[in-house]
């Protein structure tokens, strides 16, 4: 929609984060106005759902864009003829498989086994399956916040590796390392560049260990951290349908999918928009 933003209504999804942002259609060019209502929301609360969506490609690519520079996929190039498109699905398109198809995956920060991970990711719906298949989000701000205030000085200065290093599950990380897998060292706790707020940068999926602690100690300090951020108070969890649009800030929102029955089919269109190395 053009014009102002009085249209738009907004409605938490949770107390820990995720807001629903109605009365906008985003196939249409947007204002700098309803833009930055948007994008407001967006930073407040983390995540955002627009409901009942019919986007193209370019229409979402065109959306994601107003955020910043897209992330050209980087794990599975060349997958598809758009650089900038990944489909998370278990449906085979033009004779290639979808990235990601089938079953449960771990609390997890996108692209954090990278120098600069994605700022932004955006999934949009096209095929739901009936059950199952959610997508869980998990607030890193809300989580460190409710650390004590001596693990919170703990975590200070602290490091992690986080490695690309999965099996095709996506539920379980490899016990020994792969020299070529993606691999890149970051804060334990990293600052929200917009907001100034810190929020925990570890995940069980992908962060290896923490720099400078011997295995033990640093088990012991990330399973304290990957159990905060499964705890339900700092969830929300999102039940697709289809026409659903949902953008989360990957710098202080972490996220997780439930398992669904692979004999039905999910569909889901994952654009990506370039991020700064944590700090």
């Amino acid at each position: 929609m053009q014009g102002d933003t009085l249209n738009l209504t907004v409605r938490p999804l949770s107390s820990a984060l995720g807001a629903e942002i109605a009365g906008v259609d985003l196939s249409q060019p947007l204002s700098d106005a309803t833009f930055k209502a948007i994008h407001d929301v967006w930073l407040k609360h983390q995540v955002i759902l627009f409901r009942g969506q019919s986007l193209s490609e370019d229409q979402q690519i065109a959306f994601a864009r107003r955020f910043g520079d897209l992330q050209p996929v980087r794990t599975t190039p060349g997958l598809y003829k758009n650089p900038y498109v990944l489909m998370v699905t278990n449906v085979v398109i033009d004779g290639q498989k979808g990235a990601l198809p089938d079953g449960e995956m771990q609390f997890h920060s996108d692209q954090c086994y990278y120098e600069n991970p994605a700022m932004a990711t955006m999934l949009f719906g096209i095929e739901v399956p009936p059950s199952g298949g959610d997508t869980l989000f998990s607030s890193a701000t809300a989580v460190y916040d409710s650390l004590p205030t001596a693990t919170q000085k703990r975590l200070e200065g602290l490091q992690a590796l986080n490695v690309y290093d999965y099996g095709n599950a996506s539920t379980i990380k490899s016990d020994k390392i792969d020299e070529n897998a993606p691999k890149f060292v970051h804060p334990v706790v990293r600052t929200h560049p917009e907001t100034g707020r810190k929020g925990v940068y570890v995940n069980r999926l992908m962060t290896n260990h923490i720099i400078g602690l011997d295995r033990t100690e640093s088990d012991a300090l990330l399973e304290e951290l990957f159990l905060q951020i499964e705890k339900p108070e700092f969830i929300y969890g999102h039940k697709w349908r289809v026409g659903d649009l949902v953008m989360w800030d990957n710098r202080c929102a972490l996220h997780a999918r439930t398992d669904f029955d692979p004999g039905t089919r999910r569909m889901m269109r994952r654009v990506t928009v370039k991020g700064d190395r944590p700090y």
